[in-house]
């Protein structure tokens, strides 16, 4: 699943080249706003809240998406082909004035709402780690109280409930429990230190973005991650087998690796 950073970086890409641009016929392929027509319109920008995306024009209309595992946005230059597999698979087009064609495939989630009506998409999601509300300590403390408030709940599924904060994926919720010291399995209420946690994840989101160094948090060529995707090899740091637990057995549904050693329970 697409993490935030992976979405703030698209929304980038997509901004840099089709803001400003107009579009002279949309096809909508969703049960729910096939009748909707962007055709006169401009696209005034892209926007990333959490994992959602949203592309607003000047008719104030916003077309929001979330990628999930399979969603992916292409600009197509003039003439550009899809392959018939992928092309099955477009749930929206925007034909635009100079040729191209913006196209959203596979996407799980597809809405198009009035830009002043986003919060129906997005009004349920905590403090973004990458948005303005997140910069002054305020957003990250209201962050911290949600998490808490999941008392009993595993901090690992407090971390990725996007109502609590948003812009945390699976890989990025189990790297920084490891590099602050703290067990997945441990209940959300009890744990210290979230703040700082918070505080150390909004900067490497930040810096993925600016550097775009891919998703990786060793700084190392190889491996990239801590724990992630590691079952059974040592430990960067101590050489305990990393542990592992598959997304059927537990109760957030998430494959889950951590050390024993460096993440001890209790």
């Amino acid at each position: 699943m697409a993490e935030g950073d992976s979405i703030a970086r698209l929304a980038a890409r997509l901004d840099a080249a089709t803001a400003g641009a107009v579009i002279v016929r949309s096809d909508v392929r969703h049960p729910r706003f096939a009748t909707v027509e962007l055709g006169g319109q401009r696209i005034v920008a892209w926007r990333p809240r959490g994992k959602h995306l949203l592309m607003r024009t000047d008719g104030g209309v916003t077309v929001h998406s979330h990628l999930r595992m399979s969603g992916s946005w292409s600009v197509l230059r003039p003439g550009k082909r899809l392959p018939p597999r992928v092309a099955a698979q477009v749930r929206v087009a925007l034909h635009l004035a100079d040729g191209r064609t913006l196209v959203g495939v596979g996407l799980p989630v597809l809405t198009v709402v009035r830009t002043r009506d986003e919060h129906a998409v997005v009004g349920h999601l905590g403090p973004d780690l990458l948005g303005a509300d997140t910069e002054g300590d305020d957003s990250i403390s209201t962050a911290v109280a949600r998490v808490a408030a999941a008392g009993e709940q595993a901090i690992v599924a407090a971390l990725l409930d996007q109502r609590r904060v948003a812009g945390l994926g699976n890989m990025w919720a189990q790297e920084m429990l490891f590099l602050h010291h703290v067990n997945p399995w441990r209940a959300a209420g009890g744990v210290d230190g979230v703040g700082p946690l918070l505080t150390d994840a909004r900067e490497r989101l930040h810096y993925a973005v600016r550097a775009n160094p891919g998703q990786n948090t060793t700084g190392r060529r190889s491996p990239r991650h801590w724990v992630y995707g590691r079952a059974r090899r040592p430990c960067l740091r101590c050489g305990t087998p990393i542990a592992f637990r598959p997304a059927g057995q537990t109760a957030h549904g998430r494959e889950t690796w951590w050390c024993p050693t460096c993440q001890p329970a209790g």
